[in-house]
């Protein structure tokens, strides 16, 4: 009796997935996926150019609790971020060239410092992507809130969600996200500029903008006043959360375009001056337009209805200010402020994978962080960090200034280490190539690993008690799953490696067919076991049911099967248990013999019919691995033959990521074991 074989066209159903995230790209297409400048200045330096919409704000709402003359340093405080800015984009600068390869200051420490030391970086900036994502997109819904007043009480609803289209987004591809999120930072950068260079135009011709906070009092609490140096460098430590993102660029060089180290360093100094720019532009009209910003709006004597009406943000008052209430141009500002601090996440999105996957590779994350998805994205890496930023928005209820206190110490510490690590591959440089060496790289590093060291003790002073002793508590936590990690694959490298002592002298060729009744899937089983031409084969059915057992037995015979069936005893009703001890006694008894076991399983279930099948065969082939000498040999059986078999809504693992075609519909007519005789 022949097969009989039919192939039928098939129409490939919707994919929701397909539809999200697009059509799988081949490996050969990666380079496409490279950014140029203008695309990654938006993809990598987001984050950084947001800082500057709320890092003076959290300024400011620090001072403000000092009173006025608190508020009379913010310039000073204002300049001491300012000049850290150009020190770490200095030190960012010598390291792209130095270690391109997208570890950044994991790559430096990890190399210069140790593992160790490289460990503790690479989990003190994983944490800060993580915060990246929630900060940012927490800002980005108060300035929504701040336009758009009757949204408050979904504050957490709109947050989450926003994660998930970020997520969305970066699944799609980084050059295709990077396009869909350029325009917004521009149109950031624009109205930011415009904002700034109106209000200052306006002071010079002696109109000054005044924020509608400056008519609210302040009452300074007088043990605030005594401790003005400890409140200085709070503010200080605030304002510093302007310079989260700078990192990005040096963690994500491999994604430029070539001359990648160029392009990098190109965009890492536009990001610099951008930066640095906005954030004196800002700071100077909120010092002019006498702004005033409180955790509390209810702590500005004056605000009328503090408990129900949310208080605007810095970068709202500052256009209000300047344009006038209800201008288009203070909704244009306000808009795209959000827009980008919601996109500054985007930057984690990107630097978050990048880093996973180099920290996979040399085995202190799992692989799959390395693993390139549909669209040539470390997927995974993806889907890990939006879980986890959403987890941390749901917990501290998308409250900004909950999360901005975990904010920084993370991207300091890798500064830090990362700035050490520099100054000893200059050190290292001097003695072994002396004609490379120069003295301006050490100068820069050091100064840079000075600098940034005495933030990371500020920043970690100042915010401890209010909330920052969480990075502490995560982070060591962090670093120690990552060296098991790593010790854990040193071990299964060891334990699995090719040797000379290791042999094995298996004889002989058995099989077993496990037969629980006599079906046309077992009949299957028996087919494929019989068309292998094992040197012995048996079938094998454990006495669960004794009237099962007898009623199988007859059938056996009715039936004319030639394979000889053999029943052990279950007295306990387990399966799995009974069929290893016969494997144990025919080995002991015909010696190190390769038993194979065949085992009939349904395929092409739907949803709901899982759960009304019996796992009683997937458990039995779990216990089965577990046995020396013994191989599992799988028998599909296809239910509901007459319905398409096509790439949905089942493909197979791995196609869409090969690319695969549409299989085609195939319909089989079985013939049973006996008829082979």
């Amino acid at each position: 009796m022949t097969q009989r074989v039919y192939v039928l066209a098939v129409t490939e159903e919707f994919s929701p997935k397909r539809w999200l995230i697009g059509e799988p790209l081949e490996s050969g297409r990666l380079d496409e996926q490279l950014l140029p400048k203008r695309i990654a200045l938006p993809v990598f330096a987001s984050d950084a150019l947001s800082s500057v919409a709320y890092g003076p704000q959290e300024m400011f709402l620090v001072l403000t609790i000092g009173g006025l003359a608190v508020l009379a340093h913010a310039p000073w405080v204002a300049l001491g971020v300012i000049c850290l800015i150009a020190i770490v984009v200095a030190g960012s600068f010598q390291l792209v060239r130095a270690y391109p390869s997208g570890g950044g200051d994991y790559e430096v420490a990890h190399r210069n410092l140790g593992p160790r030391a490289g460990l503790v970086v690479g989990a003190a900036l994983l944490i800060d992507y993580v915060l990246t994502v929630a900060v940012s997109v927490a800002a980005g819904v108060d300035n929504v809130i701040s336009a758009l007043p009757a949204l408050a009480p979904w504050r957490v609803e709109l947050a989450v969600a926003l994660i998930a289209l970020l997520a969305i987004a970066n699944l799609r591809g980084v050059r295709e996200s990077g396009a869909a999120f350029a325009l917004p930072t521009y149109v950031f950068i624009a109205s930011v500029v415009l904002l700034v260079g109106t209000g200052l135009v306006r002071t010079a011709l002696g109109d000054p903008p005044v924020a509608a906070s400056s008519a609210y009092a302040v009452e300074a609490d007088p043990i605030t006043q005594a401790g003005l140096a400890l409140l200085l460098l709070r503010a200080f430590a605030s304002g510093c959360s302007a310079l989260t993102g700078i990192e990005a660029i040096s963690n994500g060089v491999p994604a430029f375009r070539r001359p990648k180290v160029r392009n990098a360093r190109i965009t890492l100094l536009l990001l610099g001056g951008v930066s640095i720019s906005l954030f004196a532009g800002i700071t100077a009209l909120g010092v002019i337009s006498r702004l005033h910003y409180a955790q509390d709006p209810c702590d500005l004597i004056g605000y009328a209805d503090c408990a129900t009406r949310p208080q605007p943000s810095v970068i709202a008052q500052l256009a209000t200010a300047v344009f006038g209430e209800g201008a288009p141009l203070v909704y244009l500002v306000t808009a795209s402020t959000a827009l980008v601090l919601l996109l500054a996440a985007n930057t984690a999105f990107n630097g978050f994978p990048l880093l996973g996957s180099v920290l996979a590779a040399n085995g202190f994350a799992p692989r799959s962080l390395a693993n390139r998805g549909d669209r040539l994205v470390h997927s995974n890496g993806v889907i890990l960090l939006a879980l986890a930023a959403a987890l941390l928005v749901l917990v501290l209820r998308a409250d900004v200034n909950a999360l901005i206190q975990l904010y920084v110490i993370g991207v300091f510490v890798s500064f830090s280490f990362g700035q050490i690590g520099m100054t000893v591959h200059w050190l290292r440089l001097r003695r072994t190539r002396r004609r490379e060496f120069r003295m301006l790289p050490l100068a820069i590093s050091v100064t840079s690993a000075l600098c940034t060291g005495a933030v990371l003790l500020i920043v970690t002073v100042t915010k401890f008690t209010h909330g920052a002793w969480a990075v502490f508590v995560l982070g060591p936590i962090l670093w120690w799953l990552m060296l098991g990690i790593h010790r854990y694959y040193a071990r299964v490298r060891a334990e699995i490696a090719a040797d000379r002592t290791t042999v094995f002298g298996a004889k002989g060729d058995h099989a077993i067919v496990l037969v629980e009744e006599l079906t046309k899937p077992t009949l299957k089983a028996l087919d494929y076991a019989i068309a292998a031409r094992h040197a012995t084969l048996e079938g094998v059915h454990a006495d669960v049911d004794p009237e099962a057992t007898m009623r199988l037995e007859r059938q056996w015979k009715a039936e004319g099967v030639r394979v000889p069936l053999r029943i052990v005893p279950s007295p306990y009703r387990d399966v799995a248990e009974p069929v290893v001890e016969h494997i144990r006694r025919h080995r002991a008894e015909h010696g190190p013999e390769v038993v194979t076991v065949y085992t009939p399983k349904l395929v092409g279930l739907r949803w709901w019919e899982h759960l009304l099948h019996n796992r009683r065969s997937t458990r039995i082939r779990q216990r089965l691995t577990l046995e020396h000498g013994v191989t599992l040999a799988l028998v599909p059986w296809r239910l509901h033959p007459d319905l398409p078999v096509g790439p949905d809504p089942r493909p197979l693992p791995g196609d869409a990521r090969r690319g695969q075609p549409a299989r085609p519909v195939v319909r089989q007519q079985h013939r049973p074991a006996r008829e082979r005789r």
